[in-house]
């Protein structure tokens, strides 16, 4: 490749996660952000087993990433009055490392910033590839030309939308509707997740990292809602409507989520495309192949990541290394919407009954001779595959 500027859009985790490696295969990534910052609060997200670790480990951030985990102790489900009713093994929730995705999106920043070029407060217009490059059209900055562009820009990816079609092709929805935002306060809350839910629906108030600081969470199913995701007021009214009347902390969540800077509404999707590139243009992450809750989404953006930058180093076909790419990560990343597909049965059991099944399988869980059982079904889709060894990686 003779031009190896290569734009990523979004600088959330794929973004700069794939910068890094990049940067240190002899490219020069440049990170455009729809954002005027870094966003930062976000829910909690997790990196289980061998190859996750094994990846943040070779990027030297698996120390830095530790020392800011939330360190979750507990996951427990309540009644309307806070009364403990069963309680889930923290292996199922928080992984082997746990990490506020506003935290790791900061550390990643950090690794990158000096060999990266970040573009805050702007988003890509247009792309017209020829054999010289992607000429890329902005709202703000002036047209450049780079080698490759990569879409790391999320479920709603604008470049998916420029270089393969609208939204709708490639979207299925899970069922889901789900809501997180930061409350200020958390009493007698230390390290520790609590749910409360009733058929279809369910809210949660987490407190992890800074003393007296929480994070709300709500799911629930409506099928057939229609909603405008540039409306944040009418988001909110949805969701007070949605659950209005339910007991426990529900009433104080709900009024306290109107100060919310990090107030965030959205369904629960996957990404199903039959190709990730488009000539000199790919996806990353959720762009390209979102899973939704529970399948290991950040983890395996990291370790794509890791293969799409190697791929690309391989040699100066970019055609044949996102063919490679893709013929690496397309099982594995399958196996984790396979799994995140029953979410719904988990995150908003749709009636009593299903709830009281699934706070019965909880209670005895722990009696179970099934430990070992346990964390390898935890970790087994995010293992599913043997990481390559792109060294040496140039200086």
């Amino acid at each position: 490749m003779k031009q190896r500027d290569v734009l990523i859009s979004g600088a959330s985790v794929a973004g700069p996660a794939l910068a890094f490696w990049l940067a240190r295969r002899g490219f020069r990534p440049v990170i455009v952000e729809r954002s005027g910052q870094l966003r930062g609060g976000g829910y909690a997200v997790d990196f289980r087993g061998h190859v996750h670790l094994g990846v943040l480990e070779r990027m030297g951030l698996l120390a830095q990433i530790q020392a800011r985990q939330t360190h979750l102790r507990s996951l427990r489900y309540v009644d309307d009055g806070g009364r403990p009713v069963a309680s889930m093994p923290p292996v199922f929730f928080a992984g082997d490392v746990e990490i506020l995705r506003g935290d790791l999106a900061a550390v990643l920043y950090q690794a990158t910033r000096d060999d990266t070029e970040y573009i805050f407060g702007d988003s890509v217009t247009g792309l017209a590839q020829d054999d010289d490059g992607v000429h890329v059209t902005f709202e703000k900055a002036a047209p450049r030309t780079f080698g490759l562009v990569i879409g790391a820009d999320g479920v709603h990816s604008n470049i998916r939308r420029l270089a393969f079609g609208p939204e709708d092709r490639f979207a299925s929805d899970l069922g889901l509707f789900v809501s997180i935002f930061t409350v200020p306060e958390v009493d007698g809350l230390d390290r520790a997740g609590l749910l409360y839910g009733v058929p279809g629906r369910t809210a949660g108030l987490f407190a992890v990292g800074d003393p007296g600081r929480g994070i709300a969470q709500f799911y629930f199913t409506a099928p057939g809602l229609r909603w405008d995701p540039r409306d944040a007021a009418g988001q909110q009214q949805i969701l007070a409507e949605r659950f209005a009347g339910l007991g426990w902390q529900v009433p104080r969540l709900l009024a306290e989520m109107p100060a919310a800077a990090d107030f965030y509404f959205d369904t629960t999707s996957q990404i199903r495309m039959d190709t990730w590139s488009a000539g000199r243009v790919a996806l990353i992450g959720d762009a390209g192949y979102a899973a939704g809750p529970g399948g290991n989404g950040t983890g395996n953006a990291v370790v794509a990541a890791y293969i799409l930058a190697g791929e690309l180093a391989a040699d100066g076909d970019h055609l044949a290394a996102f063919a490679r790419y893709e013929q690496r990560l397309r099982g594995y990343v399958e196996g984790g919407q396979k799994q995140a597909a029953g979410g719904q049965a988990f995150l908003a059991p749709s009636t009593w009954k299903k709830i009281r099944q699934r706070d019965r399988f909880f209670k005895i869980l722990p009696y179970l001779p099934v430990s070992g059982l346990i964390r390898r079904a935890a970790t087994k889709t995010a293992t599913a595959i043997t990481l390559p060894d792109y060294h040496p990686v140039p200086s």
